[in-house]
């Protein structure tokens, strides 16, 4: 059993950064991956960045990449996304996700708004 809390959203204008954070909680972090996703308003929910937890090895979608970065700190438990220079096109509902390796993204958080202005 994975829980997440994700935190940091906000509404900024474009061209400006936000950290997200998202507390996991687990019994054991080995062979997780750790992802970041987003729903826009009337659009499915998209991935946007993963992490092994355990390599810390990265990827990301094309339209952030550049752009976002997505780490963890191990020590506390947390998992970032850091996103510079922000567009109109971010604003989303972005959701904390962990999976185990190979397979389906299984536990989610409760979301966090970014509201990108411009």
């Amino acid at each position: 059993q994975v829980q997440l809390v994700e935190s940091g959203g906000g509404l900024v204008q474009a061209g400006d950064s936000l950290r997200l954070s998202c507390a996991v909680s687990t019994r054991t972090f080995s062979g997780y991956d750790m992802g970041w996703f987003r729903q826009a308003p009337g659009k499915e929910r998209e991935f946007v960045a993963v992490i092994s937890w355990s390599r810390g090895t990265s990827f990301y979608a094309a339209s952030v990449k550049g752009r976002f970065t997505i780490s963890r700190d191990t020590v506390k438990n947390l998992v970032y996304l850091q996103m510079n220079n922000l567009k109109r096109e971010d604003t989303a509902v972005y959701y904390c996700a962990a999976k185990l390796a190979s397979t389906d993204w299984r536990y989610w958080g409760q979301g966090t708004q970014v509201t990108v202005s411009s």
